[in-house]
């Protein structure tokens, strides 16, 4: 059996490299954990990688957000029907550090708030607000209209602002308010 070198994979590795910290960092918005962003983006990598060769240099960033997004749509799929199956679930654990506890339960409060979110909505919001991407760039990425992405922002960034964990955590913070409030994207209805 042979194997192929890093000089054959004709660029993979390098991007990958590039690529893993920003992927994660997308993955853990979309998922609200760490280590299951990790082994998200791993899959993810792991299935663009056997469709390398195929894919067009100009669109390898799109090619990958829209296999990051539909692996973690699969992946939310496949734990429905586990917590269908599950009799009791187990609650969600709930991690503080000493030295930082107010950025901690912000930031605990921020993915909970995304979590609650449907997953369209979290991908809108993460895709819009965390990588910056335009309506049109997210229509590509989730394969959808316009006009679907405006829906899915304008219902996301009101579950946003009406979550209580996230009203309650504005209300105790002395400092200002992290996240700052949401704008709404270009042309959406208020």
């Amino acid at each position: 059996m042979t194997y192929e070198s890093a000089a054959d994979d004709d660029g993979f590795a390098e991007y990958a490299v590039a690529a893993w910290p920003r992927l994660v960092r997308t993955a853990q918005l979309l998922t609200g954990d760490f280590h299951e962003a990790e082994d998200l983006v791993q899959t993810t990598l792991a299935k663009v990688y056997g469709r390398w060769r195929r894919v067009p240099r100009g669109e390898i960033d799109l090619y990958v957000r829209r296999s990051l997004i539909n692996n973690n749509l699969s992946r939310i799929r496949r734990k429905r029907v586990v917590h269908l199956l599950t009799p009791v679930l187990p609650e969600s654990l709930r991690h503080t550090s000493a030295g930082h506890a107010e950025a901690v339960e912000q930031r605990t409060s921020i993915l909970e708030a995304l979590a609650d979110l449907t997953a369209r909505q979290r991908a809108v919001m993460v895709l819009r607000y965390w990588e910056d991407l335009t309506e049109l760039e997210i229509a590509s990425v989730l394969n959808c209209s316009i006009g679907t992405v405006k829906t899915h922002a304008r219902r996301g960034l009101a579950a946003l602002r009406a979550h209580p964990r996230l009203a309650t955590t504005a209300a105790n913070a002395a400092a200002p308010v992290f996240p700052p409030p949401l704008p709404a994207p270009s042309g959406a209805r208020r």
